[in-house]
């Protein structure tokens, strides 16, 4: 684990970013405790930035915290992840709007370049890498699009969204066969420099993908109710 002790710049905000990473990447669960003299001890810093840094997650409701217990990483409903899906498809789409009236011809070269050579089959290996290269597309779109204050807000829906999913659909909500061409059209747009195709096309991604995690909940509901 990469110790970030040896550089107080901004440690607080480095401890942020790498505590959602740890979420990410699930060496921090949903639902488990945080165990803070341990994980100062891996960071390689004092328990302040760590506490400082809870605090802030705990703001953007990554994190919570049980009096006399300590801080847990986060559990979602499935209503709330609904919402956030809803929250996305409308930011996301402003970011998408925006990345598409400022993006640089490098940017627009790596843009280009995301889901190059992918395969789209159902096989675990494809799937796995498609969601990493999503995550990637996402993460970059809202990099280019995104202002201090949006960028962190999309993040923090992000790595909620994908730490929820993980678990049980390894990080997609679609399957990549639905949401490449999706992509694809959303990286035309931004590339053609149309603001308002480029905000649609993300809104319609979104849409659809809400819709389905409703359908897939609802369908959960009644085979749980079927079954008792």
């Amino acid at each position: 684990m990469k110790k970030l002790g040896t550089d107080h710049v901004n440690l607080d905000q480095k401890v942020c970013s790498q505590l959602k990473s740890m979420i990410l990447d699930q060496n921090l669960k949903s639902g488990s405790k945080i165990y803070q003299e341990k994980l100062a001890e891996d960071l390689g810093i004092s328990r302040t930035p760590l506490v400082n840094a809870l605090k802030k997650l705990e703001q953007e409701h990554l994190i919570t915290s049980i009096p006399r217990k300590g801080f847990y990483v986060r559990e979602f409903s499935k209503e709330e992840m609904v919402y956030i899906f809803e929250l996305r498809e409308v930011l996301e789409g402003l970011a998408a709007r925006r990345a598409s009236l400022r993006i640089s011809g490098s940017q627009i070269q790596k843009l280009q370049n995301l889901f190059t050579g992918l395969k789209t089959s159902e096989a675990s290996g494809s799937v796995e890498k498609y969601a990493k290269e999503d995550r990637r597309f996402h993460d970059f779109l809202i990099k280019i699009g995104g202002d201090d204050l949006l960028s962190n807000m999309l993040e923090t829906y992000s790595v909620i969204t994908f730490s929820y999913l993980v678990k049980f659909r390894g990080g997609l909500v679609r399957q990549p066969q639905e949401t490449l061409p999706e992509h694809l059209a959303i990286i035309e747009a931004i590339i053609k420099k149309d603001p308002e195709m480029a905000e649609q096309a993300v809104r319609l991604h979104f849409k659809r993908s809400r819709e389905k995690l409703i359908q897939d909940f609802n369908e959960e509901s009644q085979n749980d109710s079927q079954s008792n």
